[in-house]
């Protein structure tokens, strides 16, 4: 996620003649050579055929991209990008659009009933929160499809599945009709909110249940997919549903704070703790994983941006340091004022000063049972605390499973999980506690392309009490300050993982993983994360490195990496960077990216299908302006993972996020999310900069509304197929 509530990083800081990426490659050392070697000729083809000769690489574009191994293949012609139109300074097309030959429509937007009693939604947006919590959320994200069995209906047979999306934030000046509180234009800022509008636990509730997880079920009849308005497995999971904690860290005393009671109205403090087994709450759900036993996993990524600690202080806690629990604030991005949300103000359980450990319990994967709507969702703490993206799992020929993951914000890691007993693929239920058992590592990319897994254990590589860790509860709280202490690889923004198939002749364990930009990395003074973990959230100033080679890093890369032994329990591993992203028209070498084929930057979501074809989303501005006046607004392209070559397939309307994407188990209908359309708009002048999805033909006009889209081919074949 990039959007308002996320840091821009679209300031250069590094006027200087810093070292390009030819100067790091230059000294790469020759096994990071010989992974990349296969990308000779489509870089040569990127620098001359793209630039110098545009007419033949436009033909290129236009054919079919032949199948490789562990790869089918790409059928569809790349479509122009939705540039800013200087008439009216946003993007030509308040659209979604796909190739020739495929149908985009809208299937499930903000509002939307998805449960029974469920209200139809209100362009005022005067539902409240009772009515909210009925119907599908805000900023839709990460997302997956669950197959149901098939129904018959009226001689039909009807495909049927469940949708698990994450809904990430919210935007209260859209949320609301007046907006969350009234601040006057200044000479820099827009009028925020309404004369008269202030902020009330009511909007605070409204907002909490707009965050989180839907579960909606969808199905086929003839050629349109719908979503089944009353199923009894729709549900939202929100930022006040109770939760269950498990792992190492459950029950320990830093996850013990004020239990509040939780009423449409108020938050009031009980004058007991909370046992550390119970939380309340998912928030800022951004990337997934799901698992081969059928739950979903979603990240708790800026959940941070919810608390705000006033007074700079913390209330007293019997056996922990204050000094302690302040240094993790400031390690994690809590700051004294918040003025996004403004929870704090009106919930004081999002106050960090007099309730100082409710922070420790967010920023954990959450699994959800989408099968089973009365089950309670689990914290994993065993997987770490960061910003989390996805939690992509990966199961090796002996059953081994492990998952992957990444820590967005600039200068974070990188890190995997191993469970400690391989997949039982006889017994489901013998599978539940299979995440809070095994071991947590963090990467560590070395310059000749190599790398190692470092165990984040208690007791080992400095992880002792002398340092911070008292024991393995503490170093899963406090993961960052683990990983800054032994040493890992500090990345630019780290944000979704994804595993390519091992098909057709492809069968290493080959992980993809998105670096979106760092706008810090390479300027001055350089700096890194200190090993004690008083580095503020992302404030250091590292040097370049050859996994992250760009100085002002603005348009980001993808970094991908192969198990040693084909085994996800390896401790080592190769890599190389698929993909540097840039602009090609760019004056300065620095920007101008190694694409072989369409130009994108802000890599963010990424997928590859069960047919090895690698789907690639991007999180920027969205508005056409700046630095991607050349390339649009935010995309969705495929690329081949053995060629690197690369089709854009979907353009989005004005300063939107596209994320999230999966098919159905045929292939034939693929679902995907458009997020934050019109982001930045006020209360005064919603549709602003966006009236989708009621441009695309959907629902009322009134307000942008985050949304779920299906992709179909109009010949019923496979998406992306040949």
């Amino acid at each position: 996620m990039k959007g308002s509530l996320h840091p821009k990083n679209d300031v250069t800081l590094n006027p200087s003649g810093n070292e390009s990426i030819l100067n790091v490659i230059d000294r790469i050392g020759m096994n990071r050579r010989r992974f990349i070697l296969t990308a000779a000729s489509a870089s040569v083809l990127t620098v001359v055929g793209e630039v110098s000769i545009g007419g033949f690489l436009r033909s290129v574009e236009a054919a079919p991209i032949p199948p490789g191994p562990g790869f089918s293949g790409i059928g569809f012609e790349s479509i122009p990008p939705n540039l800013n139109n200087p008439q009216t300074g946003l993007l030509e097309k308040d659209l979604v659009s796909v190739p020739p030959g495929y149908k985009v429509e809208v299937l499930v937007a903000w509002g939307d009933p998805i449960m029974p009693g469920g209200q139809d939604w209100l362009a005022d947006a005067s539902q409240d929160a009772a009515a909210q919590e009925k119907q599908f959320g805000m900023h839709a994200d990460a997302i997956h499809y669950f197959a149901l069995q098939k129904q018959r209906s009226f001689g039909r047979s009807l495909n049927r599945g469940l949708l698990c999306v994450n809904h990430e934030y919210t935007h209260e000046e859209v949320l609301h009709p007046d907006g969350l509180t009234f601040i006057p234009a200044t000479a820099t800022a827009p009028q925020s909110g309404l004369p008269g509008s202030q902020v009330t636990i009511q909007k605070v509730r409204k907002s909490q249940a707009a965050h989180g997880i839907a579960v909606v079920e969808v199905y086929q009849s003839g050629n349109s997919w719908s979503v089944n308005r009353n199923s009894p497995y729709g549900r939202r999971i929100t930022g006040n549903t109770e939760m269950r904690v498990s792992g190492p860290a459950a029950g320990d005393v830093l996850l013990k704070s004020k239990k509040f009671e939780i009423t449409p109205n108020g938050s009031v403090d009980t004058g007991t703790l909370n046992d550390g087994y119970t939380a309340y709450g998912t928030l800022n759900n951004c990337g997934h994983g799901y698992t081969p036993w059928g739950t979903y996993l979603s990240g708790e990524e800026n959940w941070n941006g919810y608390f705000a600690n006033p007074t700079g202080d913390v209330a007293s806690i019997q056996g922990i340091e204050k000094s302690d629990i302040l240094a993790g604030q400031n390690r994690y991005g809590i700051a004294r004022t918040e003025t996004r949300y403004r929870w704090h103000e009106v919930d004081p359980r999002f106050n960090a000063g007099t309730n100082p450990l409710e922070p420790h319990l967010f920023g954990w994967v959450v699994e959800i049972d989408p099968y089973n709507p009365h089950s309670t969702p689990v914290k994993r703490t065993a997987l770490g605390r960061c910003k989390h993206e996805g939690a992509w799992v990966v199961v090796d020929d002996d059953n081994r499973v492990a998952l992957y993951m990444g820590d967005d914000e600039r200068n974070e890691y990188i890190y995997k999980f191993v469970c400690a007993r391989p997949l039982n693929q006889r017994n489901r239920n013998a599978n539940r506690d299979m995440l809070d058992h095994g071991t947590l590592y963090v990467a560590k990319f070395k310059d000749d392309g190599t790398g190692e897994w470092l165990p984040l254990v208690y007791g080992q590589n400095g992880l002792t009490p002398e340092n911070g860790f008292r024991n393995q509860a503490e170093v899963l709280v406090k993961t960052r300050q683990a990983a800054d202490q032994v040493g890992a690889t500090m990345m630019d923004r780290p944000e979704w993982t994804t595993v390519r198939p091992r098909i057709n002749g492809f069968q290493e364990i080959e992980v993809y993983c998105t670096l979106t930009n760092n706008n810090r990395r390479g300027t001055t003074p350089a700096s890194s994360n200190a090993p004690d973990g008083s580095t503020g959230a992302g404030s250091a100033r590292p040097p370049v490195d050859a996994a992250n080679p760009r100085p002002d890093n603005r348009y980001g890369h993808i970094i991908r990496w192969r198990e040693d032994g084909r085994t996800v329990t390896a401790t080592t591993f190769t890599w190389d960077l698929f993909v540097e992203c840039g602009d090609k028209l760019n004056s300065d070498p620095n920007f101008v990216g190694n694409i072989n084929g369409d130009d994108f930057g802000a890599p963010d979501g990424i997928w590859f299908d069960d047919f090895g074809r690698f789907w690639i989303q991007t999180d920027q501005a969205g508005d056409g302006l700046g630095d991607w006046k050349n390339i649009g607004g935010n995309v969705m392209v495929c690329a081949d993972p053995n060629t690197k070559q690369v089709r854009r397939f979907l353009t989005s309307p004005t300063q939107c996020e596209v994320t999230g994407v999966v098919t159905t188990p045929d292939g034939k209908a693929m679902f995907l999310n458009i997020q934050h359309p019109g982001e930045d708009a006020v209360a005064s002048n919603p549709t602003q900069f966006s009236n989708w999805p009621h441009s695309q033909g959907y629902g009322s006009s009134g307000r942008p509304r985050s949304s779920t889209v299906v992709i179909t081919r109009e010949d019923g074949g496979i998406i992306g197929g040949l």
